[in-house]
């Protein structure tokens, strides 16, 4: 995508065949958050050299083709679309995709379930799919449905969380079970987060939070600023907020009097009837899982205010161009400069460590001069974290493998 003579030293540094794929210089992708990923976010991210997807989940027909038409207006032509068929109404998803598929969209985010059917349909039309994961099984089963990319969530993110299991658990078993590019998401923060994923082998990170708190997204200013103010934890994982959503899907939230009970029992029977707010004279609903978008009004602070566990190194609202390119830079340092002291062993790009070799599972152990030359790498990133390199603090893990 880059010659030689336009590309960055951290383009370079940091590019990785998934960015061929998705049509972008740099392995940084916008999550597509409902509501908050519109089009002003998924241009600022694409002009900065990420990839942007726009959040439709359940919105109206009509504002796939605005925001689409928005974007390449922009003359953004490479990006995506986020649906998600499993909290859809099916005449809804099926019109959705329709739009999708009309517009010649490039890219359709999926998340949760696995419904190969809708992955065949999409990628039957040539649209990429890029599933998002949060188990073994389920990338298995997406990527033999046709998914062309996988992302893995950790449980750390915010939002819907489909995993169970840390990222840094999960991601070394996916890598070693397909064969389609992998993304990591999930708490992901700042240029650390992205250096520690790159070098486990995933080809890039898929981030929300840290692309919440910019002035582009569409979230609201109340959000943004509880975002910034927050510490790591108070992202905590409830199930409270459920109205209009199938039961049993787990949030990452800001705590909140919701959080906290004060606001009552939200599976209590008449639990979901008081209207706390309005949005584009909608009603929302205490318990929902609507967040608090430009649009809203009412009760902002009792609403779902999504984050990730990364969000204690979330501390300004910034453009997100300006976030993207500074998460870039550190990340591109930190792997630069911890390549320029060879491992003991020679290894194939990050992008195929955990394919050729067995990492971190509990029923297989890696070869030991592997795991030394990868415990090195880490080591000497979180060296320069802890020296303040870049003016990030670490949040890399003090080796691959523990005790």
């Amino acid at each position: 995508m880059l010659s030689e003579s336009h590309a960055t030293w951290q383009d370079r540094v940091l590019h990785r065949p998934v960015c061929e794929l998705l049509g972008c210089r740099l392995p940084l992708v916008l999550a597509g958050m409902g509501g908050v990923a519109r089009a002003e976010l998924a241009v600022a991210v694409s002009r900065a050299g990420g990839f942007g997807f726009l959040g439709m989940v359940r919105e109206p027909v009509h504002l796939i083709p605005e925001e689409v038409a928005q974007m390449r207006a922009a003359g953004v032509e490479r990006f995506g679309v986020t649906l998600m068929p499993w909290a859809t109404a099916p005449a809804l998803l099926a019109e959705q995709i329709d739009a999708c598929i009309a517009l010649k969209v490039p890219v359709l985010g999926l998340f949760w379930d696995v419904m190969p059917d809708v992955i065949r349909r999409v990628a039957h039309a040539g649209i990429l799919v890029v599933h998002q994961v949060g188990s073994l099984d389920d990338a298995r089963r997406a990527e033999a449905a046709g998914a062309g990319v996988l992302v893995v969530q950790g449980v750390e993110a915010g939002g819907h969380v489909r995993a169970g299991q840390p990222l840094l658990e999960l991601l070394p078993d996916v890598l070693a079970a397909v064969r389609v590019p992998v993304l990591a998401a999930g708490g992901l923060s700042d240029g650390a987060d992205v250096a520690t994923v790159l070098a486990l082998g995933a080809q890039g990170a898929m981030m929300g939070t840290a692309l919440m708190a910019t002035h582009e997204s569409f979230a609201h200013d109340h959000h943004k600023r509880r975002l910034v103010e927050a510490d790591s934890s108070q992202a905590v994982l409830t199930e409270a907020f459920h109205v209009n959503w199938p039961r049993g899907a787990k949030v990452r939230v800001l705590a909140n009097a919701v959080t906290r009970g004060e606001r009552g029992d939200p599976f209590a029977e008449d639990a979901g009837r008081t209207v706390i707010g309005q949005d584009a004279g909608r009603p929302i609903y205490l318990f929902s899982t609507d967040s608090p978008l430009r649009s809203t009004t009412g009760d902002l602070e009792s609403m779902a205010l999504y984050a990730g566990q990364g969000v204690g190194r979330v501390n300004a609202v910034v453009g997100a161009g300006e976030r993207l390119l500074h998460i870039a830079a550190q990340a591109a340092q930190m792997l630069r400069t911890a390549a320029s002291e060879p491992p003991t062993i020679e290894l194939s790009s990050p992008v195929c460590y955990a394919r050729e070799f067995e990492l971190v599972r509990d029923d297989a152990i890696a070869p030991p001069e592997l795991l030394a030359a990868l415990n090195e790498l880490l080591a000497a990133l979180n060296e320069l974290l802890e020296g303040g390199h870049a003016g990030v603090r670490s949040g890399l893990p003090a080796s691959i493998v523990t005790e």
